[in-house]
């Protein structure tokens, strides 16, 4: 079984220290529900008390304090020289707790075929500011490699002829458990489609749950390529205003007619970065349950937060059923791994697979197995630990440079998280204009009023900070600030 790493666990463990609950009790309730609930499974590592302590900012003593009393009732086991780890068989009274229950049954909406179109993007390639791009040269590429190697070499005719649209069960079952001890999602491996990334996964989500005339809600302003992905379906797109606790439940409550569905990018909204209150997460899945509609909760780059733990996904909220979970890791790894994954409530299952099945057949059989080692032999948690420290520093030399030479023009809105930053630009200065500028400069960017299809749009810049160098970002916002000092005097003239 591989390392449940400690940053993964902050989803199950959130620390309140104005609770009134002693630390200690609460790291015990955090694994115990875990356990019970199936998010922490027989056999799994859990990180050493030291290293768990310092993900948690507490002293060691709360955490040794936990783990000698789970260690004690029986929900771990400690195992000389290698570790901490879920017991296998659980205490008495742990088998006649109530675990967290698997979603209800929905009524299922018939699945339709859909027209296809290739959704815009960013030809920025690895040009300083490239929004999503992640470390591309600090990917593990030897171990990936001999991964690779590995699996080409044991390819027996089975493996290399169709494969399962579901995806490979053992890639399944990984990113399961994955997204349970991450994210505090409710699901096992029958619940997870592979899929050839986010755009693949909206495409799909459109066919099943959208039909020609039926009315979506996405976010304003939201992300571009989610509205030409659900709008292959012939549903109507309507926007709802994003304020600072995520989508506006009163303006959703006042559409009508009523809605079929909502995307959503709770953990990370894209692109403003406003992470969606608890109060907030309850109000749209009781909304979504009142209204029979469905919530497509994209999950994009939940891995990184900076100025504060990781939230649980909007999913593991839901014991209704009406939340269909989609990730990718086109940004925690390589793009051009094209990979994804979408978690779908039993219900939904059948017209999923069959919609999957319909869009591409099935997703490439030896990068699936690939990519399943990948996250059982723990170098992904390893990848993620080094990457979220990279992007620390990285995001830091990127708001030292726009200090520097821009702050006279922009301001920085949000950068609590994910691969880029949020600014606005000051009042009257075109944003679309400045981006072109900064291509001819070897410079990427996105333009946020670019995000906006209906609202009066802010003028802003996204970002990114994932794919450069603390030294080619510095020399960036250099160049960035000359741009914008000219343009000024240009205008000013």
């Amino acid at each position: 079984m591989k390392l449940a790493s400690s940053p993964q666990l902050l989803a199950l463990l959130p620390i309140d220290r104005t609770a009134g609950v002693a630390l200690h009790r609460q790291i015990y309730n955090g694994f115990r529900r875990a356990i019970l609930g199936g998010m922490l499974r027989g056999g799994q590592r859990v990180p050493s008390t030291r290293t768990l302590a310092a993900e948690l900012e507490v002293s060691r003593l709360p955490v040794l304090t936990a783990y000698e009393q789970l260690l004690h009732e029986g929900y771990l086991t400690g195992r000389v020289g290698s570790g901490t780890f879920v017991s296998a068989v659980l205490p008495d009274q742990a088998l006649r707790a109530t675990p967290l229950g698997r979603p209800g049954k929905v009524a299922t909406p018939k699945a339709q075929p859909r027209a296809k179109r290739a959704p815009a993007h960013d030809e920025g390639g690895l040009r300083p500011f490239r929004v999503s791009q992640p470390a591309l040269d600090q990917f593990p590429r030897a171990e990936w490699a001999r991964l690779v190697a590995r699996h080409a070499r044991a390819l027996t005719p089975r493996l290399m002829g169709y494969g399962d649209p579901a995806g490979v069960e053992a890639l399944r079952a990984a990113i399961a458990e994955h997204v349970r001890t991450a994210r505090a999602v409710r699901c096992e491996a029958d619940d997870v489609i592979v899929v050839s990334g986010s755009q693949a996964a909206l495409r799909i989500c459109a066919s099943v749950l959208l039909t020609a005339g039926d009315r979506v809600a996405l976010e304003e302003p939201g992300y571009p390529g989610a509205r030409s992905a659900l709008g292959t379906s012939g549903a109507e797109i309507v926007s709802v205003v994003v304020d600072d606790d995520g989508i506006d439940i009163e303006e959703l409550l006042g559409v009508r007619p009523k809605l079929r569905a909502a995307y959503v990018t709770p953990s990370h909204q894209y692109p403003l970065g406003v992470s969606m209150s608890a109060t907030r997460r309850i109000a749209l899945i009781q909304w979504a349950q009142r209204n029979g509609a469905w919530l497509i909760e994209d999950d994009y780059d939940s891995e990184y937060r900076y100025v504060s733990r990781p939230l649980g996904a909007l999913q593991g909220m839901d014991e209704n059923g009406r939340v269909v979970y989609m990730g990718t890791f086109s940004k925690v790894l390589f793009p051009a791994l094209r990979m994804g994954y979408l978690v779908v409530p039993p219900a939904l299952r059948k017209d999923f697979i069959q919609a999957r099945e319909a869009f591409d057949i099935f997703s490439p059989t030896l990068y699936q197995l690939v990519l399943a080692d990948f996250l059982r032999n723990g170098y992904f948690a390893r990848h993620l630990r080094r990457m979220r420290t990279l992007y620390i520093r990285r995001r830091s030399a990127l708001l030292r440079g726009l200090a520097q030479h821009c702050a006279e023009h922009l301001e920085v809105v949000n950068a609590d998280a994910g691969l880029h930053v949020v600014t606005q630009l000051r009042r009257g200065v075109n944003d679309v204009t400045i981006v072109k500028h900064m291509a001819e400069r070897g410079l990427a960017g996105t333009a946020l009023s670019e995000c906006y299809a209906e609202r009066h749009a802010r003028s802003g810049l996204l970002l990114g900070f994932g794919g450069s160098s603390e030294r080619v970002l510095l020399h960036a916002t250099r160049t960035l600030g000359s741009l914008l000092d000219e343009m000024d005097q240009a205008r000013s003239d």
